[in-house]
């Protein structure tokens, strides 16, 4: 099979494609024919030698990715041999093995793609959606929520634009560029602005008239993230899930103390991790994240928008990943 093989870590270039052994699914096992695979900012930092959250850096070479969708070619002793033939969506976990053309997973991770969804909008929503169902568990939005989103043209940003709008909240969506910005008004935004120009904190006074936001959802940080924070109103909630400004172990020097928070009348919430996972709850909480996610795409309620490129191309999609040259969820297609 194909598959691209990381040998050092390192720059985007690194990433090569290469002819390997196809993986034989072992007990309990089955393997998946790949129609897409999910690209996240994680796999650009464990690419550079960065390990971020995960407890240590793969062995090189590697192959990596850990989001992928396609159709269930075989499967391993003990394994039920129904899964053969079936349209299968998972996360790997810790273990990488996406970007190729076969992977290998246990049994007991893989979804069903529902009917509907194609492979790429099913990747989406297994890794990017389940992290938005956590996200959203932190808020209770309704008519009266005045909500901000910076980055809403990205995975997460724009379902949380469309997430706030079904639930009747007035949206406002922060993007760079005038191309992104349309694509944050097309996912229904009250208000979309460009926050590389330095005036749209006063375009977003002017559009709520007085009135506060209710919620910030910021995975950005930084100066853009902080400046979305001063629009909150008295009561307000800050939930954090990263800090993509500052890279994926960085620290934000923008980030309010106790101190502003009490004064402000504000609360924060920091949400990935632990935080997210007890309230979903359950014996397997990131599984019945996945669920939720996929039946909201499965509905129609959620649209995630996917950026494609082909898996020889993976070298191209970690640049303009990195680079801020992507909308939506980017996936990998063999």
């Amino acid at each position: 099979m194909r598959a691209i093989r990381l040998h050092a870590f390192g720059p985007a270039e690194n990433l090569v494609l290469e002819e390997v052994a196809d993986p034989e699914p072992g007990p309990g096992q089955l393997r998946i024919a790949v129609e897409a695979a999910g690209v996240h900012l994680l796999d650009t930092a464990i690419r550079s030698g960065v390990p971020g959250p995960l407890p240590e850096l793969p062995a090189l070479p590697t192959v990596p990715g850990r989001e992928v969708a396609g159709i269930v070619d075989a499967v391993g002793p003990g394994t039920d041999p129904a899964w053969l033939g079936r349209r299968a969506v998972t996360h790997l976990g810790f273990a990488p093995g996406g970007y190729a053309e076969l992977t290998v997973v246990d049994a007991d991770r893989p979804h069903e793609i529902p009917a509907g969804l194609d492979a790429a909008a099913a990747v989406a929503m297994i890794g990017t959606g389940r992290t938005v169902m956590g996200i959203v568990q932190f808020t209770d939005l309704d008519a009266d929520s005045v909500v901000l989103v910076p980055a809403a043209a990205g995975g997460i940003g724009t379902l949380l634009v469309q997430y706030a709008k079904n639930a009747g909240a007035t949206v406002v969506g922060l993007a760079g560029g005038p191309e992104k910005v349309a694509l944050v008004e097309a996912d229904g935004a009250d208000l979309a602005v460009d926050y590389r120009q330095p005036d749209w904190p006063g375009k977003v006074r002017a559009h709520l008239g007085g009135r506060g936001a209710t919620v910030v959802f910021d995975g950005v940080g930084g100066a853009a993230g902080r400046a979305a924070v001063e629009l909150l109103g008295r009561d307000g909630t800050h939930v954090v899930f990263g800090w993509s400004s500052q890279g994926l172990t960085g620290a934000d020097e923008h980030r309010l103390d106790a101190t502003e928070l009490a004064r402000r009348g504000l609360t924060t919430a920091e949400v990935l991790g632990p935080p997210m996972l007890a309230r979903a709850g359950g014996e397997r909480p990131i599984r019945a994240l996945e669920l939720r996610a996929l039946a909201e795409a499965a509905a129609g309620r959620l649209r995630p928008r996917v950026q494609r490129f082909p898996l020889a191309e993976a070298a191209s999609a970690h640049a303009a990943l990195e680079g801020r040259g992507t909308v939506g969820k980017v996936v990998l297609e063999p």
